[in-house]
């Protein structure tokens, strides 16, 4: 084990369907996000990143597993359900390791606050996984009672506390600040020993409720205001880090689990596509590191990195050992992220799932899309040059297209694809227990719920 100092402490910052071109760093100039601007100007901030998933589970079982989707299962769900919903029987299984589990063997203090959505029945949540302790809510913020609707498709969203409920239907516009207030405390109470956060926001999910101070300073409606709730919340994290004096023994890595929807005042900028899909908007998000003193500032960086690299990445950072007895898909950053391997990344293809469809590679510059919804094509974008995949120039670079497509056949061989029938040799059975239980049954007539969480109109 590596002494204190030479540990980092790590707070990983994950928003919910944030898009590429959501914040002004990476070019919106409708939302507002000076803090995070700031923290890109001090740090790193990466062009090139890819969430393992276009979709919220699966990108979040990758993130912590450094594994595609796939690997562990995580590529549908019951009934072929591309995310995970309350009482669902299938989530992360208990032979996979996550980071937390990596740096909780090295002594780290570790939680999770905010979203989880890799399976509510007790055997898969955060604190079955690494996690000391857990407060938040498990799946997606839209999976209980909602709007004017009053519809009953689901139970009442539950607050967890590690693994009790301690509400129900908690009103969503002062989550944010609740996050907060949680994450500065473990901070506080672990200032002495290396920890790692992991906050997972519920915004900018829709519906969005946002508080009244963003709200009526938002340019962009309530998902500028979410924006800026964001913004503010990094921006208090950053000050209690400063005024604990951990600023510079601290790594905060901020990223988005997919893109945007494309609706509602969301943007993935000049990317093609949008939250569901593998062109570059599904899957290519906002990724910004900061660590003072370590990290030198206004870096950019355009290499392809992927958020399943976090694991081993981390991994290293805190002295702890990789797995060697399963296959882990991602590469350790380490050299880039600090600057000591010339910019270059280790990552030298990242292949795009949608559930279990295989449909396109990346390489370099180059993309081969060969499928979308299960239908068969074949195009080729550079993506130094046409970022928005608008032109197909498969027909003038045929021995690219050829080199891709073998690289293609390989990852069929390794995890398979269910659009050609390729069942896979390297797979790991996802978690399942028998008569799942929801979290929550049905609205009690009795209990207090807060009503203006289900008094609007609209669910966006």
């Amino acid at each position: 084990m590596r002494e204190r100092k030479d540990r980092p402490n790590i707070i990983l910052v994950n928003c919910d369907d944030l898009g590429y071109g959501d914040l002004g760093c990476y070019g919106s100039d409708v939302n507002d996000s000076p803090t995070l601007d700031r923290m890109a100007e001090e740090g790193i901030r990466f062009t090139d990143f890819y969430m393992a998933s276009p979709v919220c589970s699966p990108s979040r079982g990758a993130m912590l597993t450094g594994c595609y989707p796939r690997r562990i299962g995580f590529d549908q769900f019951d009934g072929g359900v591309k995310v995970l919903f309350p009482g669902n029987s299938t989530g992360l299984s208990s032979a996979e390791t996550t980071i937390a589990d990596l740096l909780k063997g090295e002594g780290y203090a570790t939680k999770l606050i905010g979203k989880w959505h890799c399976g509510d029945q007790p055997d898969f949540l955060p604190t079955r996984h690494g996690f000391d302790s857990y407060y938040g809510i498990p799946y997606s913020n839209d999976m209980g009672r909602q709007a004017g609707t009053h519809r009953r498709s689901f139970p009442p969203l539950p607050l967890l506390l590690d693994e009790e409920v301690v509400e129900l239907q908690p009103q969503q516009e002062g989550l944010t600040e609740r996050y907060v207030e949680a994450s500065i405390r473990f901070i506080r109470e672990n200032r002495d020993q290396p920890f790692f956060l992991y906050l997972a926001h519920m915004y900018v999910h829709l519906p969005i409720y946002v508080q009244q101070p963003f709200l009526a300073r938002s340019r962009n409606g309530a998902y500028g205001g979410a924006v800026a709730c964001i913004d503010w919340a990094m921006g208090m994290l950053r000050c209690e880090l400063r005024r604990l004096g951990l600023e510079q023994n601290t790594l905060i890595i901020f990223t988005s689990d997919n893109g945007a929807r494309g609706d509602h005042g969301g943007s993935n900028g000049p990317l093609r596509g949008r939250k569901g899909t593998t062109w570059e908007g599904g899957q290519r998000v906002p990724c910004i590191m900061c660590w003072p003193g370590v990290i030198e500032g206004g870096r950019v960086c355009r290499e392809l990195i992927s958020s399943i690299d976090f694991l081993p990445t981390l991994a290293n950072l805190a002295g702890a050992q990789v797995p060697s007895d399963r296959i882990i898909d991602g590469k350790d950053l380490g050299g880039l992220i600090l600057g000591s391997s010339e910019g270059s990344t280790p990552r030298e293809e990242f292949f795009y799932y949608n559930g279990g469809d295989l449909e396109a590679v990346r390489a370099g510059r180059w993309k081969l899309h060969v499928a979308k919804r299960r239908e068969e094509i074949l195009e080729l974008y550079d993506l130094e040059s046409d970022i928005g995949e608008s032109h197909n120039v498969a027909a003038e670079h045929p021995e690219i297209v050829e080199g891709l497509q073998a690289r293609l056949a390989r990852c069929r061989e390794d995890l398979g694809d269910d659009r050609t029938g390729v069942a896979g040799k390297n797979r790991r059975p996802i978690g399942r227990v028998s008569n799942p239980v929801p979290l929550t049954v049905d609205f009690e007539s009795g209990y207090p719920y807060i009503q203006a969480e289900y008094d609007l109109e609209d669910r966006g």
